[in-house]
């Protein structure tokens, strides 16, 4: 198969044939037990969370949620979690911390959501704590993007031992759009701008940001097998190190970049 272009793949990842995070949590954790809310009154939508198995080991599932009918995109601000999203996670993978279980985050998402009522309620604030305290849980920690990754949004989300990309997904700081209108004052070049971005998975595999990329065929069950696959293998190595030598190695990893 032919390697698509960055502008390719920006369209697959947004794709409406995308796999969705129901697909994937239906295929890969049948068992799943979603938990709500903050503690703190909210419970965004746009972040699903709970306990489920992997080949019989107990783990935490929390991924972002885009809705698949209108309501549900207007509901979850088209995949952009809000503070109380981000709260739900930390609080959850705290959760998981204490009770020796590996926290999965999948994450397709354009961003943190930017609107005011966010920014009141401490979305800056919300991502910084986020990556301060997952990246010191002393229990494994792998993400997944399977669409989009954008920016802050995605990368407090992303902050554990190992990330991992399906093939047709993006992680970048901004939007293509967002970077040709900074750079160009031109939202129309960013076809342009994904190809100097560099924010395909093979452009960051080779840069060592993410661990690997996951086969994406269009059969959505095989998708969900390919990355079981790659997440139990992934956990059985970091099951084999100390908990101390997680956390400095999870530190060590992101100071490189």
């Amino acid at each position: 198969m032919a390697s698509k272009s960055a502008a390719e793949i920006v369209a697959a990842a947004r794709s409406d044939e995308k796999i969705t995070t129901s697909e994937l949590i239906t295929h890969l954790f049948p068992d799943f037990i979603e938990l709500h809310g903050d503690h703190a009154g909210t419970d965004d939508a746009a972040i699903v969370g709970g306990l489920a198995t992997l080949n019989g080991q107990p783990v935490t599932v929390v991924a972002t949620n885009r809705g698949t009918t209108i309501e549900e995109r207007v509901e979850t601000h088209f995949g952009c979690p809000t503070p109380g999203g981000y709260r739900k996670a930390l609080r959850l993978a705290q959760q998981a911390a204490k009770f020796n279980r590996p926290v999965l985050f999948f994450v397709n998402t354009p961003g943190a959501y930017p609107g005011q009522s966010a920014e009141e309620n401490g979305q800056g604030y919300a991502i910084a704590d986020n990556l301060v305290k997952i990246s010191q849980l002393k229990t494994p920690i792998i993400t997944v993007i399977f669409g989009e990754g954008g920016s802050g949004g995605a990368l407090a989300l992303a902050c554990g031992d190992a990330v991992y990309m399906l093939e047709d997904s993006t992680y970048s700081i901004l939007s293509p759009e967002g970077f040709a209108s900074i750079l160009w004052k031109d939202s129309a070049r960013a076809d342009e701008a994904a190809e100097i971005m560099q924010i395909t998975p093979q452009d960051l595999l080779k840069k060592q940001i993410i661990e690997g990329i996951i086969d994406e065929p269009d059969d959505h069950e095989q998708i969900c097998k390919n990355i079981a696959e790659v997440l139990t293998e992934e956990l059985a190595q970091l099951k084999q190190k100390t908990v101390d030598t997680l956390v400095q190695e999870r530190q060590n990893r992101y100071r490189k970049f």
